[in-house]
């Protein structure tokens, strides 16, 4: 298989989104070397619980919509065009401020899945300090 479409791709309802693995190990286009997810956070949605990657580093390219992004601690405002890349290790969360759906591409520098998250529900999005 060369090309798919992401709606092709069963989505992955977790807390605060849904998920279409594009290209991974599991579904989509097969890759051991990276892998890529379009990412539906409905409005008022935060991707919860926390987490990072310890394994890889993730780019997040905001597609239409708007929101906030958390990062060790900062928060950041991200609309349509934004990128942010998140370091490896790095605890961070989505949440869709705005009154539509925001559609996020979500790029890893390594082939990951779920199981591979390391997750940090004791951190809190409010928590953090605006930027």
């Amino acid at each position: 298989m060369l090309a798919i479409h992401e709606k092709d791709v069963p989505g992955v309802s977790v807390p605060g989104r849904v998920l279409h693995w594009v290209v991974s190990r599991e579904q989509g286009l097969p890759s051991d070397g990276c892998t890529f997810c379009v990412m539906y956070v409905q409005p008022k949605q935060t991707v919860s619980p926390a987490h990072s990657h310890p394994d890889c580093e993730e780019l997040i390219y905001v597609v239409s919509g708007s929101g906030h992004v958390y990062v060790d601690g900062e928060i950041v405002a991200v609309r349509e065009g934004s990128a942010v890349l998140f370091s490896k290790d790095s605890v961070h969360m989505v949440r869709n401020s705005g009154d539509t759906e925001m559609k996020v591409a979500c790029f890893f520098s390594e082939a990951t899945n779920l199981t591979l998250y390391e997750f940090h529900p004791n951190v809190l999005f409010d928590e953090g300090v605006y930027r």
